[in-house]
């Protein structure tokens, strides 16, 4: 368990605030820099009111908004990844947490097929319960399921896990028009960190 790092970071110019459990990461991600471990879980806290990922906007509009928050994660240096770690999120969920199985959906980036196959042979949720997400219009990697801490940096496609809480609840499932209803919630982001994204806009391979 790696503590919190300061929610205004001290060694990053291009973010104000801390806006995801990964930051304090940036550098092991980049190669930059090396821990002594290969594994780490954090209870973050974060800000987010403003820059890419900002939340501010909805406050006060959605029950499940708001600017600073405490983000749980867990994090694999070269140790683990896309296997293990969506094997890990179903295990907690379902055999710790006793979530039921039926009522979890999952959305993975249209073009991760190992991550679609994972869920789908592996783990065996059924094909109607995971969504392909795409591009947005504006290019490419411009996705809900390719994560990015800013406009440079460590970067990735990213799989969530959603909620269901039943037909009585307004909204639709994740990739349809009515998405942005509380019937399905997400729960669970795991982000596989595989490039770093350059001023130009190239996306470079991670080390590890």
């Amino acid at each position: 368990m790696v503590a919190s790092s300061p929610v205004v970071p001290g060694d990053d110019p291009t973010l104000l605030f801390t806006n995801a459990g990964m930051n304090q990461f940036k550098d092991v991600f980049l190669g930059f820099d090396k821990r002594p471990y290969s594994r780490a879980t954090t209870s973050q806290k974060c800000i987010r009111a403003g820059g890419k990922h900002n939340d501010l906007d909805n406050v006060g509009y959605t029950a499940r908004h708001q600017p600073f928050f405490e983000m749980l994660g867990n994090f694999s240096f070269g140790d683990y990844f896309k296997h293990d770690a969506i094997s890990y999120a179903w295990e907690l969920l379902t055999e710790k947490f006793k979530l039921p199985k039926d009522k979890l959906w999952v959305t993975v980036y249209q073009e991760d097929d190992e991550a679609y196959e994972i869920w789908n042979k592996v783990v065996g949720v059924p094909a109607e319960r995971i969504v392909r997400i795409g591009d947005n219009k504006g290019g490419r990697y411009m996705s809900d399921n390719f994560w990015m801490m800013g406009d440079t940096g460590p970067c990735g496609p990213c799989t969530e896990i959603f909620y269901d809480h039943g037909p009585e609840i307004p909204g639709g499932p994740p990739g349809s028009p009515d998405e942005d209803g509380d019937r399905y919630i997400e729960i669970w982001n795991n982000v596989f960190m595989q490039f770093n994204r350059t001023e130009d806009g190239v996306m470079h391979p991670l080390p590890k």
